[in-house]
């Protein structure tokens, strides 16, 4: 009992003169061990590196998940370690609608077959989406929030352990300056190089924890590549998805009859072609711009030439006046004036007609 009645008399002690020791140094009225400058630098790049750790992660959740209540959800899940029930995305739901109304239209009609496909379209890029989140969640931020939690938090003690050794340290050196007694000045004498050794001590583990921030950081330089090829397969994904439908709505006319009543009055008109995407971007892959294409163009019709070209995607003429097309087939075309400038005519054998210059690349 009389033990830890001295030792709890001990522990208000030290606390006490720990506390004398850190006002008197906010009053100016005592000295205080400055850390070296290798020390400091390092704690502000560890609180640097928590700040935007910090905010990159919640940045990258917003980006994931843009609805704020969704995202509240999903933690109190993650907290309670349940498994967050699986909800449609808004890709999901719009292909869901979109599904749903082309088979109320009717599949067999233009209109609602082209709804199924895009909504079969959005369903795969929803599931894709999926995918990226996923990929996210554990390739990139569970690595940052796991530092956060964990080898931040060390730091964190650590740091304030040599806060504490540090002000042992500044009051046995206050000791040892007010002592006059042999006796007293032989204690503090004492009392000070146990301080500094214990000092020394956490100051050498604070640091090594905080060079440790490099490994960190070059942990989270592999975690970002794999984000980045993470969204590199989504978006591809998402581009392949698009093409593919494209592809198809393409090959539909401009003009649909459903129950037998034309959509366009009047008499046959100039059809306005879906813009396509060629599917393995020339432009990026064969170094050609969109102004080098373009300009290509503007010389044929500057030339009033003709020039071969070949044929990117099938194009079903929507009038007797223009020439239906076979993907990967190569064909004449020339410019006649006062065509209009998103139109060349074609020419196959004995056949001709107008064709779209979106659907061609010409050829040297």
């Amino acid at each position: 009992m009389d033990f830890n009645v001295k030792r709890l008399a001990a522990d208000a002690g030290t606390f006490l003169s720990r506390a004398v020791q850190f006002t008197e140094e906010k009053l100016g009225q005592a000295e205080k061990t400055e850390l070296d400058a290798h020390l400091e630098n390092l704690l502000v790049r560890a609180e640097n590196t928590k700040l935007w750790t910090e905010r990159i992660m919640k940045q990258t959740e917003v980006l994931l998940q843009p609805n704020p209540n969704v995202r509240l959800e999903e933690f109190v899940y993650e907290k309670l370690e349940k498994k967050a029930p699986t909800r449609m995305n808004n890709h999901d739901l719009l292909g869901q609608s979109m599904i749903e109304s082309g088979g109320e239209f009717g599949p067999g009609t233009a209109y609602g077959n082209a709804l199924i496909k895009c909504g079969e379209t959005e369903k795969q890029i929803g599931g894709a989406e999926r995918e990226l989140i996923q990929s996210a969640a554990i390739n990139f931020l569970t690595p940052f929030r796991n530092f956060l939690e964990g080898d931040f938090k060390t730091i964190l003690k650590e740091k304030k352990l040599l806060q504490v050794k540090r002000l042992d340290l500044d009051a046995a050196k206050t000791r040892l300056k007010k002592a006059r007694m042999a006796d007293a000045r032989a204690a503090a004498e004492q009392e000070l190089r146990m301080t500094q050794s214990e000092f020394d001590r956490q100051a050498e583990i604070t640091r090594l924890l905080l060079e440790g921030v490099s490994s960190t950081h070059a942990h989270h330089l592999r975690c970002l590549n794999d984000f980045v090829e993470a969204q590199s397969t989504y978006y591809a994904q998402c581009y392949q998805y698009m093409v593919d439908l494209q592809k198809q709505l393409g090959s539909f006319p401009s003009t649909f009859s459903n129950n037998n009543q034309s959509s366009v009055s009047g008499g046959a008109s100039n059809s306005v072609p879906t813009i396509p995407v060629s599917a393995s971007l020339p432009s990026v892959s064969a170094g050609r711009s969109s102004s080098t294409v373009s300009g290509g163009f503007n010389e044929l019709r500057s030339s009033n030439g003709s020039r071969k070209a070949r044929v990117l995607y099938d194009y079903d003429a929507a009038s007797s006046s223009e020439l239906s097309l076979l993907a990967d087939e190569v064909i004449v075309v020339s410019s006649v004036p006062g065509m209009d400038s998103d139109w060349l005519m074609g020419e196959r054998g004995n056949q001709m007609g107008k064709v779209p210059i979106t659907y061609l690349e010409l050829l040297n």
